[in-house]
């Protein structure tokens, strides 16, 4: 046991932030051999649980469901923060450390309606509640006539503003659903090829201090070096691309036959604007720099292919 009473691990309060916060709380009790009771969930409430009016770009950005959890790792109150990886920032705050990256959910986006049973059955005009300009953009590309309204909250509450009508369709991350059991909600799993996920959706971020090497080496352990690999060539190519909450961008690494295969897409605010890329490499265990490198260049490559004009449009 370390010198410290517990290995406390720092949360957000959402029924899925805590859902995900005890499969790693169970990952550490294995680890260090305690029960799990001895890592204890502290529940914190985040900038934007707080603010759920509009979409996140215009609250703030992905550093709002982060601050809170990391103030707590930094001032000692916890031990470890667990974290959706697609709310991660680029750049964690200094003193903090991405410790593992357990083996990642389905990362599927999932279509969710009471009027149609896929988005491209949906009437004509139909209002579809997202606060992802991603899902908006993939969206319109293929539906320019649908309507889209801002839908924020977690699970629970964006069902539940579907059901009194608000929106008549909306999206959601299949791996949210799996880990609150609630996999029954959905009305259509999307195909990759139909609705590239975000990058890093369905993966967790195991955050630690930098100096604390006894929770640095528990989280280690339970690392998956695949998911790893995976997860860093996409926020590599979202990085290339300066990808924040206002810019459209889905990319997703998956290890298959022994190669890491990238698909990588970068679109206008309304869909009619979009550039592909792709990559393939081997992989191996030790991989992981070779894979940024690649899903660098693959964000030049749609840099290049999209122009100058285009940042300067999103960014207005």
């Amino acid at each position: 046991m370390s010198k410290d009473k517990t290995f406390a691990i720092a949360s957000r309060r959402s029924p899925l932030a805590l859902a995900q916060a005890r499969q790693v709380q169970a990952m550490i009790a294995r680890a260090a051999g305690i029960s799990p009771e001895a890592a204890p969930l502290q529940e914190y409430v985040s900038s934007g649980d707080r603010n759920l009016q509009g979409s996140l770009a215009e609250v703030g950005g992905k550093g709002l469901f982060t601050k809170e959890i990391e103030e707590a790792l930094l001032t000692g109150a916890a031990r470890f923060a667990v974290h959706s990886m697609k709310d991660m920032p680029a750049e964690s705050p200094e003193g903090l450390v991405t410790a593992a990256i357990p083996a990642r959910e389905d990362p599927r986006d999932v279509f969710i309606s009471y009027v149609a049973k896929t988005p491209w059955d949906l009437p004509q005009g139909a209002k579809v509640g997202t606060a992802s300009v991603r899902r908006a953009a993939q969206l319109l590309a293929r539906r320019p006539d649908i309507g889209v309204v801002p839908l924020r909250g977690n699970v629970g509450t964006r069902l539940d503003k579907l059901e009194r009508g608000e929106a008549d369709a909306t999206f959601l991350a299949l791996a949210g659903l799996n880990r609150l059991d609630m996999e029954g909600h959905a009305t259509a799993v999307m195909a990759i090829d139909e609705m590239l996920p975000a990058v890093g959706q369905g993966a967790l971020c195991v955050q630690t201090r930098e100096d604390d090497k006894e929770a640095r080496a528990i989280a280690a352990s339970f690392n998956c070096e695949e998911t790893s690999v995976c997860v860093i060539m996409e926020r590599a190519f979202l990085t290339g691309l300066d990808g924040s909450c206002r810019t459209p961008i889905g990319g997703l690494a998956m290890v298959q036959e022994g190669e890491v295969r990238f698909h990588g897409e970068l679109l206008s605010l309304d869909g009619r604007e979009r550039f592909t890329a792709e990559r393939r490499l081997p992989y191996t265990e030790d991989c992981a720099f070779v894979a940024a490198q690649a899903g660098a260049e693959a964000a030049l490559e749609l840099r290049e292919k999209a122009g100058p004009d285009f940042f300067k449009r999103l960014a207005v």
